[in-house]
């Protein structure tokens, strides 16, 4: 994905997917709200790198380092095998009399076999190298632990520019891949880690519509649920945004919100056995309450 800037003043990060654009001509693949999925992978990489998790990675650094010795022993042995059965049959081809062609020309094919095997082999063991975890030295062990210790601050200090924060995450992270059109509503992205490592996360949406909302199933039986409690709209908002429920452009519930979603989804407001003036107010909703306080002003 590449970069750009939306907004008045072109100062609102987008990344956008344009590879179906440009090569067939078609709408933009997707385009992903850049701050929120920039704020969490900050916290993400800043929770890793504390330096009891640093510790737990380098232990298990440490395990891999001894698998990945194991088995570059292995590799060694193919390799020396291969390279010892191609010598063979070198001396082999070298022994024959040169007037018996047929056993020479016989030897020769084998001969040859045997180097396609050594450079199979060889092949095989490079393509093994690439995918194999990065191996941490003791300077880069030690620099691991000096930066868990500082991290912190130096990512928070006013001296540090955002391209320092750059090269900070490109040290612990490979890449970063996203996509919204995975899960309804909201964001999923995956990071693979220097190590190899790769862990999926997801990160809440924001929507014009409460259509495309996260999980809007759950909000209105929420919603439901509470007012059958008899809560006001405005306590129902409180409540959701306690509960971590986020409106669909992102920002805090409030009771107009509220009262409009009950409207859209025909969730009548429950009246208690006994009607008082509030109740009478919450179920002329907002513009009721608006009246009943210039009547009660007008009044006094």
């Amino acid at each position: 994905m590449s970069m750009r800037y939306t907004g008045p003043n072109a100062d609102y990060p987008v990344y956008c997917c344009r590879s179906d654009r440009d090569q067939q001509g078609s709408a933009m693949c997707q385009e992903v709200r850049a701050l929120a999925v920039d704020t969490l992978v900050e916290r993400i990489v800043l929770d890793a790198l504390v330096p009891d998790q640093i510790e737990i990675a380098l232990a298990a650094a440490g395990q891999l380092e001894q698998e990945s010795r194991q088995l570059e022993r292995q590799w060694g042995l193919r390799v020396e095998r291969a390279r010892y059965e191609a010598e063979r049959a070198r001396r082999q081809y070298d022994a024959v009399e040169p007037e018996n062609r047929l056993v020479a020309r016989s030897l020769e094919r084998a001969w040859e076999e045997r180097l396609r095997a050594v450079e199979a082999v060889e092949q095989e063991h490079a393509r093994w190298h690439v995918q194999e975890p990065l191996l941490i030295g003791p300077a880069e062990r030690a620099g691991l632990q000096a930066l868990g210790e500082n991290l912190p601050r130096i990512w928070n200090a006013a001296t540090t520019s955002a391209a320092d924060r750059k090269r900070i995450l490109r040290f612990v992270i490979r890449e970063v891949v996203l996509d919204q059109k995975r899960t309804r509503g909201e964001v999923w992205f995956k990071i693979v880690w220097r190590t190899g490592a790769t862990s999926e996360h997801h990160v809440q949406r924001r929507v014009h519509t409460y259509r495309d909302y996260i999980d809007v199933d759950r909000l209105r039986q929420r919603i439901a649920d509470l007012n059958a409690e008899h809560k006001m709209d405005g306590e129902i908002a409180a409540i959701l945004n306690q509960e971590g429920f986020v409106a669909a452009r992102g920002c805090a519930f409030k009771g107009e919100n509220v009262w409009l979603l009950r409207t859209r989804w025909g969730i009548p407001t429950v009246l208690p056995s006994k009607s008082t003036a509030w109740t009478r107010i919450r179920y002329a909703g907002p513009m009721g309450a608006s009246q009943f306080r210039a009547q009660r002003l007008s009044s006094a």
